[in-house]
């Protein structure tokens, strides 16, 4: 039995688009660790992988892993059906032939229910062997997107070059020629830090962040405290004088409340006696997000693709603001773009024989 509750159908929408003019049929396979897709192109130049986590979803429940084979320009119809900010449930029986999708609106009581048929699809898991990537390039989806399309109207196929000037797209048409070098910035070098980093490493990471945050809190904790005695003592000597000047003239519950209030101000003030204003954390909205480019790289890369590829892979900006190329030279090229749910991957073989 399979149950996933997804809190926006815009997400599936969004995915099916992304990957509809490449794969035709295609199986998601189901287990207790989410929804997986993997599929090759008809030509067996592209490959794409996508995977949905059962966290991200609102409920999930899988009690066996099980296949789930449909036709991807069915499952776009079926998905058009739905708003982009209804509730999407998915339900599959065990051995079932029959998908059945619910979508439940949330500002009203509607609520539609569609049955799709499955199909039975031959298809071999590829195992993707683990790569170390010469070169990693991290960048707005959206500038990747503009680049590749606006190539795409020059020539058939785009020539990717890591240096340690930047990172170059040229294409080379019969009317024209077209190039467009993005050099890095230290504000997306800072912005894209954490971003290529396995979740493993991240939870490793945070651990031991946490365990020091600890150490330091208990030090401040500390501290302040003895601040704290030492300020009551100070407050209490001052509060003191007032309270004798001022009692011809105040009535002493009012006194009181003064002196409560005096406190409160000077602890909130205490902080900043040297003047200096508190520095704000620094967020990534802080830094630009207009075409910064991060590049981590081991050595020169130059290979080139078809941008008919690169163009279907680029739809993908729907669901992430950023993508991640990673090449090696010989290596097929890997776009990745992260989500809350999961993420999705493309693998690109590259040309032989173009200059």
């Amino acid at each position: 039995m399979l149950e996933a509750r997804l809190q926006e159908a815009a997400l599936l929408k969004r995915l099916l688009d992304s990957i509809k003019e490449l794969v035709t049929d295609a199986n998601f396979e189901c287990n207790e660790e989410g929804i997986n897709l993997q599929a090759m192109d008809n030509s067996h130049v592209a490959l794409v992988a996508v995977k949905l986590d059962a966290v991200g979803f609102k409920r999930y429940r899988c009690d066996r892993p099980m296949p789930l084979g449909v036709n991807l320009n069915s499952l776009t119809k079926v998905l058009k059906c739905a708003k982009d900010d209804d509730i999407c449930v998915i339900k599959a029986t065990d051995d079932a032939d029959v998908l059945n999708l619910v979508y439940e609106a949330r500002n009203s009581d509607r609520i539609a229910e569609y049955d799709m048929k499955l199909m039975d699809i031959d298809s071999d898991n590829l195992g993707i062997p683990d790569t170390e990537y010469d070169a990693r390039v991290t960048m707005p989806a959206s500038e990747f997107s503009r680049i590749v399309r606006d190539l795409s109207q020059l020539g058939e196929s785009v020539r990717i070059e890591v240096s340690k000037e930047g990172v170059r797209f040229a294409s080379d048409g019969e009317a024209a020629n077209g190039s467009v070098l993005l050099k890095q910035t230290e504000a997306a070098r800072e912005k894209y830090a954490d971003y290529g980093k396995d979740d493993d490493a991240k939870e490793d990471e945070d651990e031991e962040e946490g365990s020091s945050k600890k150490k330091v809190k208990k030090e401040k904790v500390k501290k302040e405290t003895g601040d704290d005695v030492e300020m009551d003592a100070e407050d209490d000597e001052e509060n003191e004088n007032e309270e004798v000047k001022a009692k011809p003239e105040d009535d002493g519950e009012e006194e009181q409340d003064d002196e409560e209030e005096g406190r409160s101000k000077k602890r909130k003030k205490a902080p900043a006696k040297n003047g200096k204003p508190a520095k704000k954390a620094k967020k990534s909205d802080d830094i630009p997000s207009d075409g910064g480019v991060s590049i981590e790289m081991n050595q020169h890369v130059t290979l080139t693709f078809s941008l008919k590829y690169l163009v279907n892979f680029s739809k993908s900006s729907s669901l992430s603001d950023t993508v991640q190329l990673m090449m090696s030279n010989d290596v097929p090229l890997l776009v990745s773009y992260k989500f809350g749910q999961g993420h999705i991957r493309y693998y690109l073989a590259p040309k032989i024989g173009d200059d």
